[in-house]
C-alpha cells in the first residue's frame, strides 16, 4: 500500500485576510467568474470587502445563499446556479456544511474550490471530504472528491466575531485527530485518500492534540472578547490546518461513527458536529481501554473549555435502551470508521462504551 498525504494548494491565515482574497487568486492564476456560496454571518461580515478586494483584482463574482444544510438537494441547487452563472469557480464562505456544500459542486462540475471559513468550527475546510447530511439533519455519507481546495484562506477576524460555541466545536473535532490517527496507523488501515498514513500526518495530529491542551482556554477568552490573540490564531490553526491534513492523511475511526450513530437520535440534531465528536473520542478511549490518566485528561479539557462529556449534554437525558441501541447499530454499520479499530468492534460493545463513557463523565 502506498502512502498518501493529502492537502490544499494554499493556506493563508491572519487577521483582516478576506481583504487579500483577490490577491491570492491572482497570484495563484485563479481568475474568475466565480460563485460565493455564502451562510448568512459569511455575507453579513464580508460582503462589502468581497466587493472591494475582487473587484480590485478585477475578478467577476455572484453570491448563493447557502440554505444551510448539506444535503442532496442543497448541492443540486447550488450547482445549477453555479452551472447558470457560468462561473469557472466555486467559493465556499461560512460553517463546515456551507464549505461541504461548496466542495461538492465544485467537483460535480470539475472546478476549482476556495474555501474560505468564518468559523473555526470543524476541520473542513482543508479537506477534499464532504459530509452528506439529510434534509432533516441525520448523517447521510462522506462525499470523497477528487482535489483539496485550491486555496484556504481564514480570516481570523471574522472567526473573532463568531459564536464562542462554534470554536469550542471546532476543538471538539479536532480533539480527535490524534486518538484517530494513532489508531488508524496502529492497525495499518487505509486513510481517507486511501493510501498509508506518513509520519508527517501523525506528528501534525499530535501537535494538534498539544496545541488544543496549552492554547484551548485562552483562546476562549479571545472569542468571547472578539479579540485576535496568538492563542486564538494557533487554535484556529489547529482547528482547520493541523486537524485538516491530519484526519485527512491518517484517518477516522471510532470517535466520528459514534458522531455518525447519534446524529440517529432526533434529540441530538441541534447539537452541532464537534460537540458530539467530543463524546465520541470518550467512547472511544473506553472502547480501546485507554490509560485512566488519558481518559481524565480529555474529561478535564473538555469540562475546561465547555465540550459535552455525558449523553444528557447532548439531548439524550433518560434516554431509553430503544434509542441508545438505534446510535450504536448506526455507528457499527458496515462500512462505519470504527472498523479502522485494530480489533473487531460490534454494537454491543460500543453500547457499553457509550454508557461507560457517559457515567464516566457524569462522575
Amino acid at each position: 500500500m502506498l502512502s498518501v498525504f493529502s492537502s490544499p494548494g494554499h493556506y493563508v491565515q491572519g487577521r483582516d485576510a478576506t481583504a487579500a482574497l483577490g490577491a491570492e487568486m491572482t497570484r495563484l492564476g485563479i481568475g474568475g467568474p466565480v460563485t460565493i456560496v455564502a451562510g448568512a454571518s459569511a455575507y453579513r461580515l464580508l460582503a462589502d470587502i468581497w466587493e472591494q478586494s475582487l473587484t480590485e483584482a478585477k475578478i467577476e463574482y455572484t453570491v448563493h445563499r447557502s440554505g444551510g444544510e448539506c444535503s442532496r438537494a442543497e448541492i443540486a441547487e447550488v450547482t445549477a446556479a453555479v452551472r447558470d452563472s457560468g462561473s469557472t469557480v466555486v467559493l465556499g464562505a461560512g460553517g463546515g456544511k456551507v464549505l461541504d456544500t461548496a466542495r461538492a459542486v465544485a467537483d460535480d462540475l470539475d472546478l476549482p474550490m476556495i474555501s474560505c471559513p468564518t468559523a473555526a468550527s470543524s476541520d473542513a475546510p482543508c479537506s477534499a471530504l464532504s459530509v452528506i447530511y439529510t434534509d432533516t439533519g441525520e448523517f447521510e455519507a462522506y462525499q470523497l472528491v477528487r482535489r483539496n481546495p485550491a486555496l484556504v484562506l481564514v480570516d481570523t477576524s471574522a472567526i473573532a466575531q463568531a459564536p464562542a460555541r462554534l470554536l469550542t466545536a471546532g476543538m471538539g473535532d479536532a480533539l480527535a485527530t490524534w486518538f484517530e490517527a494513532r489508531t488508524c496507523s496502529a492497525a495499518r488501515v487505509r486513510n481517507m485518500r486511501g493510501g498509508a498514513s506518513t509520519r508527517s500526518a501523525t506528528a501534525l495530529a499530535e501537535l494538534c492534540y498539544r496545541t488544543l491542551l496549552a492554547d484551548g482556554s485562552h483562546a476562549l477568552a479571545a472569542v468571547r472578547n472578539h479579540t485576535v490573540t496568538p492563542a486564538l490564531e494557533r487554535i484556529v490553526e489547529a482547528n482547520t490546518l493541523l486537524s485538516g491534513l491530519g484526519f485527512e492523511s491518517s484517518g477516522l475511526a471510532a470517535a466520528h461513527a459514534v458522531h455518525n450513530g447519534l446524529t440517529a437520535a432526533p434529540q441530538t440534531h441541534p447539537f452541532l458536529h464537534g460537540e458530539k465528536v467530543a463524546f465520541g473520542v470518550l467512547t472511544q478511549l473506553v472502547l480501546e481501554g485507554a490509560p485512566a490518566t488519558e481518559i481524565t485528561t480529555v474529561l478535564d479539557f473538555c469540562t475546561e473549555v465547555g465540550l459535552p462529556t455525558t449523553l444528557a449534554a447532548l439531548g439524550l437525558r433518560d434516554a431509553d435502551q430503544k434509542t441508545l441501541s438505534a446510535i450504536a447499530t448506526r455507528a457499527t454499520a458496515p462500512g462505519e470508521t470504527i472498523h479502522n479499530e485494530p480489533f473487531t468492534v460490534d454494537a454491543e460493545m460500543t453500547l457499553d462504551a457509550l454508557r461507560t463513557a457517559d457515567a464516566l463523565g457524569t462522575r
